[in-house]
């Protein structure tokens, strides 16, 4: 019984600090204090060690000798490769799903959308403006059930880990954004695509929303989205979060 309430403890910590990084209330580069952690989460230094364990396997924290853990930094370098491999990979995974996605498929993929579609995007945090984690949740799913008809695992597998990292680049995305953007619109496009069986059109329109983020991003840091282009550097009108100050 003590072995199974450890593990339930560990798992909690997991979960909560792994929310906490992927929404960037802990923000990149933040060093982890255990001891701090234990107190805020009301469990044993074993059961955040196990946790940050799990997180650093992940590529979310980074343990560093004498000095403890940090949450992993960011960059526009990790960006734009990361944003270049989820479209390969997440273009494959939609391609077999669209080939192999049957009735049950299409309706799963129309009810998430239903839920996304009427899920409140932004909540305010303090005085910040961020994606609300129930609106996270049911982007989730919906970005789920498009290639949930892949019949590839190791495929699906891959796709999930550069989902994961791509979490916080679209919490900071947010302040960074000049103009509106309706990505309501952007998904029930590719959901039409998709149920369209429009495998050319469906991966174009998701190759367009992943790079979407990326150059809002750049733009807002005054980067250039594509590498190799040569543009004179400008500031950005937008406060832009500490974390990618720091990774500038």
């Amino acid at each position: 019984m003590a072995t199974t309430n450890a593990a339930s403890l560990t798992q909690t910590a997991y979960e909560r600090l792994r929310a906490d990084v992927l929404s960037c209330r802990l923000r990149p580069n933040e060093q982890l204090k255990i001891s701090a952690l234990c107190e805020q989460l009301g469990v044993s230094l074993g059961a955040v060690r196990e946790a940050l364990s799990r997180l650093t396997s992940e590529g979310l924290v980074v343990a560093e000798p004498q000095r403890g853990f940090r949450v992993a930094p960011v960059s526009m370098a990790d960006l734009k490769d990361l944003t270049r491999v989820r479209i390969q990979i997440e273009s494959a995974c939609l391609e077999r799903s669209i080939a192999c996605g049957d009735m049950n498929w299409e309706t799963n993929l129309v009810a998430a959308f239903y839920r996304l579609s009427r899920t409140p995007e932004r909540v305010t945090d303090g005085d910040a403006v961020r994606l609300g984690d129930t609106w996270g949740a049911a982007h989730n799913q919906f970005h789920q059930c498009l290639i949930a008809a892949c019949d590839s695992p190791w495929l699906l597998r891959i796709r999930d880990q550069l989902y994961m990292q791509t979490e916080r680049y679209r919490q900071i995305s947010v302040p960074l954004q000049k103009v509106e953007r309706d990505t309501n619109s952007e998904h029930e496009a590719m959901m039409n695509a998709a149920l369209a069986r429009d495998i050319a059109k469906a991966t174009e329109l998701l190759a367009t929303h992943l790079t979407t983020t990326m150059e809002i991003v750049a733009a807002g840091l005054g980067e250039d989205a594509e590498p190799g282009a040569s543009r004179p550097r400008r500031k950005s009108s937008v406060r832009t979060p500490r974390a990618l100050e720091e990774a500038e």
